[in-house]
C-alpha cells in the first residue's frame, strides 16, 4: 500500500464572496487569528504525513508564493533584534523536510481542472486534496489529537481507495453540497454507491455533504477527463469520482471534528470567534468583549 505523500491545494478560485477584501489578496491568505487559511490546511497535511505541498495557483495569488518563501529581509530583521522566538515562528512556516510545487490553472474551470492541472505533479501515487477555505479542526487537534486529513490517512491506510471526507448537513441545504449514497451506512467508514452534485432536498441520496478533504487515486485524473463540463463550463470534481463507482473502491469517511466554511462570511467569523476563545494569549479578554456585547 502506497502511503499519502503528496497534497493538492487549489486556490486558483477568485473569492467573490469575500470582495472587495479578495479583490487584490488571496481568499486563502485571509487571516483567521494569527494565520492565514491556507497555512492551517498546510499544516493539516503536514501533522497527517504528508511533505510535497503541490498549489495549483492562479493569477493574482503570488502572496501564497511568497508566505511558503524565505524572507531574508525579514528574518534578518528579527535575527539582529534578537527576536528568536518570532524567528523560530517564521521558519516553522515551512518546515526544512517540507517541499512545496506551484502549477498554474490558467481559467478557473472547476474544481476537477484544477486536480488535473496537479497531475505531472502527482504522478501515480494516491494524493490528498485540501480545500483552504474549508478550514477544518479534529475533535481533539488543539489538545495534540489527529487532524481530519490524519484521520482519513489512517483509514486509507486500513482501506486503500478514495475517501471522501462527509458530515452530515440539514436536508434543507443539500443543494450545496455534493452529496453521497451509503445505503443507509452508519460506519465511520462506508462504501459509496452514489454521488449527486447540489441535489434539490426532495432528491438527495442522504444528508451526507462532501467536505474539503479527499483521498484521490491516479485513477481519477482520467476519470475527469472523461467528464462533459457541467454548469458554467466546468469541470466537476464530483463527476470524476462518482464515475470511479463500481470500478475502484470509493469511500465515505465520517470524520471527527468541525469545518468551517470560511468561503461564507459567517462561517469565517465563526472560525475566528472559537479559534479566538481557544488561544490562551486572547481568550480571557476575548470572552471578557462577547460579554459586553451579549450583555
Amino acid at each position: 500500500m502506497t502511503p499519502i505523500r503528496k497534497a493538492v491545494f487549489p486556490v486558483g478560485g477568485l473569492g467573490t464572496r469575500f470582495l472587495p477584501a479578495t479583490k487584490a489578496i488571496p481568499k486563502e491568505m485571509l487571516p483567521v487569528v494569527d494565520k492565514p487559511l491556507m497555512q492551517y490546511a498546510v499544516e493539516e497535511a503536514y501533522a497527517a504525513g504528508i511533505r510535497e505541498m503541490i498549489f495549483v495557483t492562479g493569477r493574482n495569488k503570488r502572496a501564497i508564493e511568497d508566505h511558503f518563501d524565505t524572507a531574508y529581509e525579514l528574518e534578518a530583521e528579527l535575527e539582529a533584534a534578537g527576536k528568536g522566538a518570532l524567528l523560530e515562528l517564521v521558519h516553522s512556516i515551512k518546515p526544512d523536510d517540507m517541499d512545496v510545487f506551484y502549477v498554474r490553472q490558467p481559467r478557473a474551470l472547476g474544481l476537477g481542472h484544477a486536480v488535473l492541472c496537479a497531475e505531472r505533479l502527482v504522478g501515480d501515487q494516491p494524493f490528498a486534496v485540501l480545500l483552504a477555505d474549508d478550514l477544518m479542526m479534529g475533535r481533539d487537534q488543539l489538545q495534540g489529537g489527529p487532524t481530519v486529513l490524519g484521520q482519513m490517512v489512517d483509514a486509507f491506510a486500513r482501506s486503500p481507495g478514495t475517501v471522501l471526507a462527509v458530515q452530515d448537513v440539514p436536508r434543507a441545504d443539500t443543494r450545496r453540497y455534493g452529496v453521497v449514497d451509503v445505503r443507509g451506512a452508519t460506519a465511520p467508514l462506508a462504501e459509496v454507491f452514489g454521488m449527486v452534485e447540489k441535489p434539490h432536498p426532495d432528491q438527495a441520496p442522504s444528508t451526507l455533504a462532501v467536505a474539503g478533504r479527499y483521498i484521490l487515486t491516479p485513477a481519477v485524473f482520467e476519470s475527469i477527463r472523461r467528464q462533459p463540463r457541467g454548469a458554467g463550463g466546468e469541470i466537476q470534481l464530483t463527476d470524476g469520482i462518482a464515475a470511479l463507482i463500481g470500478t475502484e473502491k470509493v469511500q465515505a469517511f465520517r470524520y471527527e471534528g468541525r469545518r468551517y466554511d470560511c468561503g461564507s462570511k459567517e462561517g469565517f467569523l465563526e472560525a475566528t470567534i472559537d479559534l479566538a476563545l481557544a488561544n490562551p494569549d486572547l481568550s480571557a479578554s476575548v470572552r471578557a468583549h462577547l460579554a459586553r456585547v451579549m450583555g
